[in-house]
């Protein structure tokens, strides 16, 4: 992995807390994933560099459908491997699941850091809404978890999120750019 300049990351610390390392954060784990599931952010670090955090469903955003899905206990023994991976730039969230259904993910802290992190979530759906497009909802028994899916008025998907109910549905889904996507 090349390693440029280190994102900071005292604001997140000062929000959320000191991350756990990952052997502190394996000790920990069946405790960490149900904060987790209830609604909170905790923070994962590997050898000072590399920054993750499990997050509630809804915190993921955007279609869960074709993440990885790895089970809890393979997870916490490959800890290390995982937050490596998804605190790659280019590394994408990885969904935790028990019993073959997504309970939290663990994503990269860069992505809590980036815009989406500050954006007003409660005000994505209505914004969408008021700016003429449609959104739908849909249940998805497979995973069990409800999709929210956002069209433009020539019918073109512009954002998507999913989440346990249709209120994490909503709050996952994100705004559109502001130019039109060709």
């Amino acid at each position: 992995m090349i390693h440029g300049e280190r994102p900071s990351y005292d604001e997140m610390v000062s929000m959320l807390g000191v991350p756990f390392a990952v052997e502190d954060a394996r000790a920990r784990w069946g405790r960490l994933v149900e904060e987790a599931k209830d609604g909170r952010t905790i923070m994962i670090t590997r050898e000072r560099w590399e920054w993750a955090a499990i997050v509630p469903l809804f915190r993921v955003g955007g279609v869960l459908t074709g993440l990885p899905l790895v089970p809890l206990s393979t997870a916490r023994s490959k800890l290390g491997d995982l937050v490596r991976q998804v605190a790659d730039p280019y590394g994408e969230p990885v969904l935790l699941g028990r019993h073959r259904k997504p309970v939290a993910g663990l994503v990269g802290a860069h992505v809590l850091l980036g815009k989406d992190a500050q954006q007003d979530r409660s005000a994505t759906a209505d914004a969408l809404l008021t700016g003429g497009h449609t959104i739908t909802l849909a249940h998805n028994p497979a995973e069990g978890l409800v999709l929210a899916v956002a069209r433009d008025r020539e019918g073109k998907e512009v954002s998507a999120g999913a989440g346990r109910n249709a209120r994490e549905a909503l709050h996952a889904l994100t705004t559109p750019p502001p130019w039109p996507q060709t």
